[in-house]
């Protein structure tokens, strides 16, 4: 038992604010205290520019945008573009999947592959990953609205613009079928797309038409152009002569 004499020491030790020492970086040694703030300093910089930076890009054309254009989308594209669908009064209400099938030719024999779901293949590698890549998120998703744009219900386009889309989606197929180690020379491709309707939530009374809608795209022959690094610059994979 604590005697009564060391109860009324301990007592006058809290009103003459003798207790435990202070709290938060006042606590820290002089070197840690000094690193804290340079630390702090640093993050709050960084904080202001980022914020600058954005502004820059969002703003209305002027000087500043104008000599510095470049530098200002090279730090916020991709990661830290800024559009209005967040603020859109109707917001999309459809996933999307982009599949591809090949026809292959070994030993005088051809087949056609079964389709191979890219968008779920880029969803897999998202999923569980802290920090996914700009190429898993986008690549696929906005190759597919390029080709979509540019092109009619009859996948007919006109223009340069169409030409590269087309240009794009092919070789983005042939440097994921890389992957897929299908065992021949790949001598056409097909890519369609998978349109299916969001279900509206339990608390809604609106109908949803969720059933997929398909949009198959004529086949394609494969040229050593449409290799990911063109005619010269391909990784290997066979095509058609």
């Amino acid at each position: 038992m604590e005697s009564y004499d060391g109860q009324r020491e301990r007592a006058g030790h809290a009103v003459h604010g003798e207790g435990p020492g202070p709290a938060g970086m006042a606590g820290l040694s002089l070197p840690y205290q000094v690193a804290a703030a340079v630390a702090l300093a640093v993050i709050g910089l960084a904080a202001c520019l980022h914020v600058a930076v954005v502004f820059l890009h969002v703003a209305p054309s002027n000087t500043l945008t104008k000599e510095h254009g470049a530098a200002v989308d090279a730090w916020v594209m991709p990661e830290f573009e800024q559009n209005w669908k967040l603020f859109a009064p109707n917001p999309l209400q459809q996933n999307i999947a982009v599949h591809v099938r090949a026809e292959v030719v070994r030993d005088g024999g051809r087949r056609v592959t079964p389709w191979i779901d890219l968008t779920g293949e880029d969803g897999a590698a998202i999923r569980g990953n802290p920090i996914p890549s700009h190429t898993q998120q986008n690549e696929l998703r906005r190759a597919w609205d390029f080709y979509a744009n540019q092109h009619g219900d009859d996948d007919r386009g006109s223009g340069l613009r169409a030409e590269l889309s087309e240009r794009y989606i092919r070789r983005i197929a042939m440097d994921r079928l890389e992957d897929h180690r299908l065992g021949g020379r790949i001598e056409r491709i097909q890519i369609r797309s998978s349109t299916t309707g969001v279900g509206a939530p339990p608390w809604s009374d609106e109908k949803m038409d969720t059933r997929p809608f398909r949009r198959v795209l004529p086949w394609w022959t494969v040229t050593s152009a449409d290799l990911p690094g063109g005619v010269t610059g391909g990784r290997g994979t066979e095509v058609a002569r």
